[in-house]
């Protein structure tokens, strides 16, 4: 059985080394993975999406509509807007922060209102958190994609020591403590 899981948010935000995270554990884990390139404007600010498939064999990178165990995403916009793609009884975790895109900054359009809440009442399951003040607790806003990791551990089936086993085998020695530091805050330890 195939798990499917979108990262979502805006470029600059530090999605490849979550994607890069979560894959290392299920490598440890044993998994054959497939972890799709980063997709969008991802140098402008813009929509980013990267897949992640795992399973005993992965044939292709791809997650299409309904398929997505978990959307991670980094902003809320970028989560409801790919909602869709998440199957019955899927996850949602979430960063609530907002990062306007273009219409928004032009005038042309307006950040929509209580995004959570119209995820929540279309019947999602949504995990909503600060990861930007927990990335700064933690010593750098920098560290939001481990803060999201930490939260989206909580919901599968890998020990807290294979995370942070993948976290010192891809973060530099000089920034390991911090990005343990917010893994934890994002499991809310």
């Amino acid at each position: 059985m195939v798990k499917n899981i979108m990262i979502v948010g805006v470029g600059g935000q530090g999605a490849l080394l979550a994607s890069k995270t979560l894959g290392q554990v299920l490598l440890d884990a044993g998994y054959d993975v497939k972890v799709s390139e980063v997709h969008g404007m991802s140098q402008r600010g813009g929509s980013v999406v990267t897949y992640v498939r795992y399973g005993d064999k992965v044939y292709s990178p791809i997650v299409d509509k309904g398929e997505a165990d978990f959307i991670v995403s980094f902003e809320l916009l970028e989560a409801a807007r790919y909602t869709e793609y998440l199957r019955k009884g899927g996850q949602i975790v979430v960063n609530t922060q907002k990062i306007d895109p273009m219409p928004v900054i032009t005038g042309a359009a307006e950040y929509p209102d209580d995004l959570v809440g119209k995820m929540t009442a279309a019947g999602l399951k949504v995990d909503a958190l600060d990861c930007l003040t927990l990335a700064e607790q933690a010593g750098t806003a920098k560290s939001v994609n481990i803060v999201l990791m930490g939260l989206l551990s909580k919901y599968m089936d890998f020990p807290e020591d294979a995370w942070l086993a993948a976290i010192e085998k891809l973060v530099k020695p000089q920034f390991l403590e911090m990005n343990k530091k917010a893994f934890k805050l994002g499991r809310g330890e």
